[in-house]
This record gives C-alpha cells, sequence and structure tokens, in this order.
C-alpha cells in the first residue's frame, strides 16, 4: 500500500505561508530544512523521506507541502539533515490533450538535488502513461504502477569545504590553450595514478596526470558533462551506456559514477577537491553544460522530474503539445519560460560560486537562445541575463553555435562576451591538409590558401562585429563528437559497427584521408605521411590566431578504430592508452613544442584582428602574406593552384619577436624564397613538420633566401 501524507508535525513552519516562495530546492536550517519546488499545474506535491531500518529496508514518508505561490510549493520540514535521502511525487489534472500529465504514482527527482544516490533502472513503471515491456503503449492512459525502485534518491547534502587559500587562475583568453577531456577517459588506464582514482575526479587531479597538462601548457581542462545523467534505454537494450553525458538527470548533481568516493557527500566534496587542486597547478576547470535538453526524451519517454512536475512550463511544445525538438533527442527545454531560465542560471552560479568552476560551453546553445518564434534571437533574456550576471558575465563563456533545428547554425552571431566552438576553422584545416591531399594524390586541384590564411589570422570575417575580437573565435580540428586526430589520417570512412546502428550514426563529412590505406595495417611510408599529417593539423591549431582547443588523447596518438561517434564505447575504444610507441613520444613532444611556441610568442595570440594597417614609418604592416616567391601575395590568393603561403606576424610594433609561418599544401617539395619584411634581415627556423621530432633553434637563414620546403608541411621562422 502507498504511503500517505504525514500530519503537520514535521511541518515546524506551516502556519504563516510567506508572500514569496524561497529559493527553489532544499536549504538546511538549524532545525532542519527549506523545501521549495516548481510545479505550476499541480494539485498537490509531497516531499518523500526515505529512511533505512536496521535490517536494511527502506521506508518512505510523505509530508505534503503546506504552501504555494506563484507556481511554487514550500515548506519546512523539521529534522532533516545532510545525508537524507528524498523524492518528490505531484498529482494533479491528467489531461494529455493540454500537456498535463500529473501523475503520483512516479516518483520524481528534484531539479535543484544538489546530489543523486543511485541510478535510472530502464522500466516501464517509469512511464507516466501506460506502457508494455517493449516500451510501446498509449499516451493517453495514464499508469499506475510505483516506479520508486528505478528512481535514484535526491540527498541532501552539506555545502561546507575547506577550500584553503584557493584562488581562480582568471587566465586570459589570449594566454588560453583548452583541453577538452572526458574525467573517466582520461586515467582509466594510467598506470601512475593509483588503481582506486583511476576514472575519477581524484584521477583527474593526481600529480601525474596534472604533470602531463603542464607538460602540455594547458591552461584549461574543459569536462565532458559531469552533471548527472542516465543511460538511454535503447542504449540499456543494445547493452550499452551513454559514455559521453550529454543526457541530464540533475543539473545541480556531479556525477557519482565518476568519482572514487562512495557516498554523496564524498562525491561533491571530490569533485570541489578536484577544482581546488587544479587551480594550485594553474589550471582552470571549464564544465560541459547541457541545459538543451534532459534524459527524459520525447514525449513518450520517461516521467523523471520534470515532465512530472509541470510539463507544459519546462519543454518546448507546440499548438497540439508534441515536442518542438531541435536538439535531435527528443525534447528541448524552453527558456523562454522564466522559471526555466532561473533554473538554469541557479546551476550555473552554483557551479561557479559553491564549486569554483571557471566557465562553461553550451552545448547546442542555439536552443537555449530561441524565442517563443523559435527563432534565434542573440537578445534572448537568457544572453541579456548571462551578460548582465555579476557572477556569470565574469567566468569564460563558450558557445556551441549551432543546434539540429531549423535554421540552426549560427557560428559567429552570438553577441559578446560569448566565445564560439570554430566549425569553419575545423573544416577548412582538414580540408587544406587532407582533402585536398587526397585530390592532389588524385591529380583534382584543391581549394586553394585563401580560406585557411582567413582562418589562421582568426575567423575576421565571422567575429568582427560587436568589437568581440580573435578571442571569439574557439579553433578546433577535432572534438570528442568525430575522428580523432590519428583517425582523421587513417579513415575516409566512419566505422561504427560497434555503436549498434548499421552504421547509421555519426557524420559523413569528415574531410578525412586515409593517405592511401583504410585502417592502421599499413606500410612504414603511408604511416609517415599520416604523422606529418597530423602535425601540420596541430601546428594550425596551435598557432593560429584565436583560442586552441585540444582535444584530449590527440598529443598521443589516440585512435577510436575509426569511430567518429564514440558516445557509447565506455571501454578501450575511447580510454586513454598511456602505454606509448616511440611515435606517440615524437608526436606528444610536437605538441609540447608547439605550446611553447605559441606562449613565448605574444604576436601569435592577438586579441584583436590584424588589419594590415602600417605598424612603422618604414612601411612594415602588422600581418603581411608572401607568395612562395618572397614577394607580396596581392590578387594571387585566388584559385586552387596556390598552395604555398607565407604569414608574416610582425611583433616589433608590440615590442615582441615577429614570427613567420610557411605553408606547403601540395604533395611536392617546393624552392621557396623567404621574404624580406622591413627591417627584417635574417631568420631563425623554430619548426619544421617535416621533422618527426622537434629540433633546436637552427643557424640563421638571410631574408630573401631560397631553400627547400618538403611536400604537404609547415615551417615556422623568427625573425632574428
Amino acid at each position: 500500500m502507498s504511503p500517505t501524507p504525514s500530519d503537520s508535525p514535521d511541518l515546524g513552519r506551516a502556519a504563516a505561508p510567506p508572500d514569496l516562495p524561497p529559493p527553489p530546492g532544499v536549504h538546511l536550517t538549524p532545525d532542519g530544512a527549506r523545501f521549495c519546488v516548481y510545479a505550476g499545474h499541480a494539485a498537490s506535491v509531497d516531499v518523500c523521506l526515505f529512511d533505512t531500518d536496521a535490517d536494511g529496508a527502506e521506508h518512505e514518508r510523505r509530508v505534503r507541502l503546506p504552501h504555494r505561490a506563484h507556481g511554487f510549493w514550500f515548506g519546512h520540514l523539521d529534522g532533516v539533515r545532510a545525508g537524507q535521502r528524498y523524492a518528490l511525487r505531484v498529482d494533479g489534472e491528467w489531461d494529455p490533450a493540454r500537456s498535463l500529465v500529473h501523475n503520483a504514482d512516479k516518483l520524481l527527482l528534484d531539479p535543484y538535488a544538489r546530489a543523486l544516490d543511485g541510478t535510472v533502472g530502464p522500466d516501464a513503471s517509469l512511464h507516466g502513461h501506460r506502457v508494455d515491456d517493449t516500451l510501446r503503449g498509449d499516451l493517453t492512459v495514464r499508469d499506475d504502477r510505483d516506479s520508486a525502485a528505478h528512481v535514484p534518491r535526491c540527498v541532501v547534502v552539506d555545502d561546507e569545504f575547506d577550500w584553503g587559500d584557493d584562488v581562480l587562475p582568471r587566465r586570459t583568453l589570449r594566454e588560453s590553450v583548452v583541453y577538452e577531456v572526458h574525467v573517466k577517459n582520461a586515467t582509466a588506464l594510467h598506470p601512475e595514478v593509483p588503481e582506486r582514482l583511476r576514472g575519477t575526479y581524484a584521477g583527474l587531479a593526481h600529480p601525474a596526470f596534472v604533470a602531463h597538462l603542464l607538460a602540455l601548457g594547458v591552461t584549461a581542462v574543459e569536462l565532458l558533462p559531469v552533471h548527472a545523467f542516465a543511460d538511454e534505454p535503447e542504449l540499456v537494450r543494445r547493452g550499452l551506456r551513454n559514455h559521453w553525458g550529454y543526457n541530464t538527470l540533475g543539473f545541480f548533481a556531479p556525477h557519482a559514477a565518476y568519482a572514487a568516493a562512495t557516498d554523496p557527500q564524498g562525491v561533491l566534496e571530490e569533485f570541489k577537491a578536484m577544482v581546488r587542486d587544479l587551480h594550485a597547478a594553474g589550471i582552470e576547470v571549464l564544465l560541459d553544460v547541457v541545459y538543451n535538453h534532459t534524459a527524459e526524451q520525447h514525449r513518450a519517454g520517461m516521467t523523471l522530474s520534470w515532465r512530472g512536475l509541470d510539463h507544459r512550463a519546462y519543454y518546448r511544445l507546440d499548438e497540439r503539445g508534441n515536442d518542438v525538438d531541435v536538439t535531435g533527442c527528443g525534447n528541448t527545454l524552453d527558456l523562454t519560460h522564466p522559471v526555466v531560465t532561473r533554473m538554469v542560471l541557479d546551476s550555473l552560479r552554483y557551479w561557479v560560486q559553491e564549486c569554483h568552476v571557471d566557465g562553461f560551453r553550451f552545448d547546442l546553445a542555439v536552443a537555449l537562445a530561441r524565442g517563443k518564434d523559435d527563432g534565434y534571437d542573440p537578445d534572448h533574456p537568457f544572453h541579456v541575463a548571462l551578460r548582465t550576471d555579476p557572477v556569470l558575465s565574469e567566468v569564460k563563456l563558450i558557445a556551441e553555435p549551432w543546434d539540429v533545428g531549423l535554421h540552426g547554425w549560427r557560428t559567429g552571431q552570438f553577441p559578446p562576451p560569448f566565445s564560439e566552438w570554430n566549425d569553419r576553422f575545423r573544416d577548412t584545416a582538414r580540408t587544406f591538409w587532407l582533402s585536398d591531399l587526397a585530390a592532389s594524390d588524385a591529380g583534382r586541384p584543391g581549394h586553394g590558401v585563401r580560406e585557411l590564411a582567413t582562418r589562421f589570422a582568426g575567423s575576421q570575417d565571422m567575429f568582427d562585429g560587436r568589437d568581440r575580437g580573435a578571442i571569439a573565435s574557439v579553433n578546433f580540428v577535432t572534438a570528442h563528437d568525430g575522428f580523432t586526430l590519428a583517425d582523421l589520417t587513417a579513415y575516409s570512412l566512419k566505422h561504427n559497427g560497434a555503436n549498434g546502428e548499421g552504421g547509421r550514426d555519426g557524420t559523413d563529412d569528415n574531410r578525412s584521408y586515409h593517405h592511401g590505406a583504410e585502417g592502421w595495417a599499413v606500410d612504414e611510408a603511408v604511416l609517415a605521411r599520416r604523422r606529418r599529417s597530423m602535425r601540420n593539423l596541430l601546428g594550425t591549431l596551435l598557432l593560429a590566431t584565436g583560442v586552441p582547443m585540444l582535444t584530449s588523447g590527440d598529443e598521443l596518438g589516440r585512435s577510436q578504430r575509426g569511430n567518429n561517434n564514440a558516445y557509447c564505447q565506455d571501454n578501450e575504444i575511447t580510454w586513454l592508452d598511456w602505454q606509448l610507441e616511440p611515435w606517440q613520444d615524437d608526436l606528444l613532444a610536437t605538441t609540447r613544442h608547439l605550446t611553447a611556441l605559441r606562449r613565448e610568442h605574444p604576436v601569435l595570440r592577438q586579441r584583436t584582428f590584424f588589419s594590415g594597417r602600417q605598424v612603422h614609418d618604414d612601411g612594415s604592416t602588422d600581418l603581411s602574406w608572401y607568395a612562395a616567391d618572397g614577394e607580396q601575395m596581392g590578387d594571387r590568393f585566388d584559385g586552387p593552384a596556390v598552395s604555398v603561403l607565407q604569414a608574416f606576424f610582425n611583433g616589433s610594433w608590440l615590442g615582441e619577436r615577429s614570427v613567420l609561418v610557411v605553408v606547403n599544401g601540395s604533395a611536392h617539395e617546393v624552392d621557396l624564397r623567404l621574404p624580406s619584411p622591413p627591417g627584417v634581415h635574417r631568420f631563425e627556423r623554430l619548426w619544421d613538420s617535416t621533422d618527426e621530432t622537434p629540433s633546436g633553434t637552427g643557424e640563421p637563414v638571410d631574408a630573401g633566401s631560397t631553400l627547400a620546403v618538403g611536400p604537404s608541411s609547415m615551417q615556422v621562422w623568427r625573425a632574428a
């Protein structure tokens, strides 16, 4: 028999309802806790308290929240302490045609819960409507099975934590090198991390991994989702799991499976300790956050939290009550509703203020700023709130500037202070170094150098509006989604069979090239060409103007065996293998060398765009482009036959050293004449991508000298 709501003695402050509700969530008081949740169309809300007796049996006790104001239900419960397990039940009208799907038989998670205990165990009872064991059913028929056995418990936690002398690193975007990393993948196989800490928050902050980050020149880790998340039922049926975490179950709770600690309070404290320890090393922590959809999926999906509280408020619905899905995941949170926007802002502030994180990357960020007409609005209230909030406007804000809805591609259109993932940079770098190389091998012309030059100089054509500058462009050639750097050079086709979707998942627009043979079992000549392409891509990424983002493992030549959508592979396909072959050691050394070059030459990391403006009386300009003959490019940029380019970044007017970057995109060696910019008489070579291992600074060479540049390669020179 279901428990019934208890009487009022537990409601220690129920007598005098205030005019306004308290902050949402659970907040401890000296004699208990205040509970508050939004359920704007509900008839009642019960807090369900779970306790375990001496025999280990769990008991549920329900306490009805007595107060309601502006759609929020709230009350004070005496005797609640940190560690208390709880959840919610909401009753009200059942009218699916009007998107009213209240069902008190379904245990619901508090959207503001700061810790979760347990996992979602896919079961038919988790649906608010009647379904069979295949999860097919009738959306109009309310289901009366209790879902409690298959739902995690929310946990009241104590926010106190010893931060010591923690100071936020406050790295500028100019100096930033972002490292996108999955918490588990990073150290699951790391031999120097204690086994019990591998794949955990504590493992990520272990001195062995921190030393790797520091040697690599990383200034910020961007963590794939660490908000509590659930596995999709379809994946569970295939014997797989959601590994990336883009299936949020709680926006305030750290994902417990990433902790070495086993109790919810310990999970939260381990996360905070990770942030504190990374800060001590000067490394910022950015979170990849998924506020565009939830784990409840489409209307026929599970009822776990938001749908059971107020389906009409939390989700975007059309005039027929169907989900407006611009995420590809079944539902879209509706940030035109003030309660939803508040939840997202409260979540962001929580992670900054209570957990000391340094910024966020917003997954499918266009979905967060679609207005009531479903169109993208750069002045959406959510954007305005972020830009004006005294806490959030001071942290790093990075947008993934697209979603899967109509007119969803919006790269370059976000307002300041957002930076954006620059997919045009990714596509251009891959096209120039891989697709065009494949075309050259087949006797076809490539795309030329104009697009590469534009991206290399900071993508002014995309980010010049609103005085955003070059730091608005987050440059990348790979990310978690897609081929790894090594696989870009080894596979021309995706190989996603392990995902069990018949090859239908993952993009087909990879712009990759296998260099003559698909896969890794090939001869040394092909492998050597691949390694050079990897170095070229890394050089383009780490020397270009903008903010570079390196994908974890690319510096090690990590392969996912041709899988370009490994979202469900929690195994050796995605885990970093730290047992390196000699060529991988060389690639790591190259990556470290390139980040050092970037760090040592500020002219490569300007905040503002180069304009070609004269900076000295001798006629020198801030950025000059030269052709293979050492003369100004002028109108020779256009044409697929042009594959050689020299970019001279003039640092003298900044009091810095000047840098020349040489690019040869052809498949053949070329004779190149170094330019003679005003005031420059000699150059020192700093790097050549034809070298397997970075060499030291070479002997100075006179400006205007002619030298050989290897096929499909890059060189970096410094004005001596």
